[in-house]
């Protein structure tokens, strides 16, 4: 059965609350569209443990820090509302910018802590803007869960502190990061990477999957894996790196000892594509 595709909030409102008629619980998959099998996967998710499952299409234009980044996102709601059909979607909620935003956007929630380091460092604005368009999601599609991938990790922490701050009566569910069979984290961005910058760009979860297994064999010291990473990547030159950070889990807050579970995550340009990478690590005292 293929997606019920609709642009307004009225209409995603009254679809929703026909299935909540019948008893459905409700689950919402926010996307930027150009969708692929890390999205897959979110979905996929959300039709297990969900009745109703609306993903949303919608490339919000708040959250981009540069306008040459907004105007190359992606964009075709043809081939989106195909992958979600084949994957049993109920509903694709695809706004157009207008009906998001019908005035000048005065309210904004902010997110503080979490947002300070990694990208929110470097692209001001952008997850006041994130958690400003999944609030209005939240409150259009009024979900039971909602489902987030882990590749975006400082995302994913952002909107669960939101959720928890606001008393928001949402579930937040993590998803597994989905990579390619040569490593690469699967995003929309990797289709802009020629065959050179391509190969540059492996080098983002070889080094990853390097620190990984330091920590895990008892490194700890994070000033030390850090210089190490830098060195390696310092090999590839077709990478500029942005950062490169060892994370605590939770606030996203930049650690000297690795004593805890982790996040170590990077963020580089292989031509004049941003990709972002991460993984969770966890210190063999901290896995027992």
């Amino acid at each position: 059965m293929s997606a019920r595709v609709i642009h307004t909030v009225a209409e995603a409102r009254a679809a929703v609350a026909e299935a909540q008629k019948r008893g459905a619980t409700i689950g919402l998959v926010p996307t930027m569209g150009a969708l692929h099998a890390g999205h897959g996967s979110l979905i996929d998710t959300a039709r297990r443990e969900t009745d109703f499952v609306v993903v949303s299409v919608f490339v919000n234009p708040i959250q981009f820090d540069r306008k040459d980044d907004y105007e190359r996102y992606p964009q075709d709601i043809a081939t989106d509302a195909e992958f979600c059909s084949a994957r049993g979607v109920d509903v694709v909620f695809n706004p157009r910018v207008e009906e998001m935003y019908p005035q000048p956007q005065r309210s904004f929630v902010e997110v503080e802590g979490v947002t300070e380091h990694l990208c929110g460092a470097f692209r001001p604005g952008h997850f006041r803007g994130v958690a400003t368009v999944v609030l209005k999601l939240f409150n259009i599609v009024q979900p039971n869960r909602a489902y987030f991938g882990e590749k975006d990790a400082q995302q994913l922490a952002v909107i669960q502190r939101m959720a928890r701050d606001l008393n928001l009566p949402i579930e937040i569910v993590p998803v597994a990061l989905v990579r390619e069979r040569d490593g690469l984290a699967l995003s929309s961005r990797n289709r802009r990477l020629d065959a050179a910058e391509r190969q540059a760009a492996l080098m983002l979860s070889r080094v990853l999957f390097a620190v990984r297994d330091r920590i895990g064999a008892g490194s700890v010291d994070a000033a030390q894996l850090k210089r190490e990473a830098e060195a390696e990547f310092g090999r590839e030159p077709g990478l500029r790196v942005e950062y490169f950070e060892i994370v605590d889990a939770d606030e996203m807050q930049p650690v000297e000892r690795v004593a805890a579970p982790v996040r170590v995550a990077v963020a580089a340009f292989a031509g004049s594509t941003r990709l972002i990478d991460n993984v969770l690590c966890t210190p063999p005292a901290a896995s027992h």
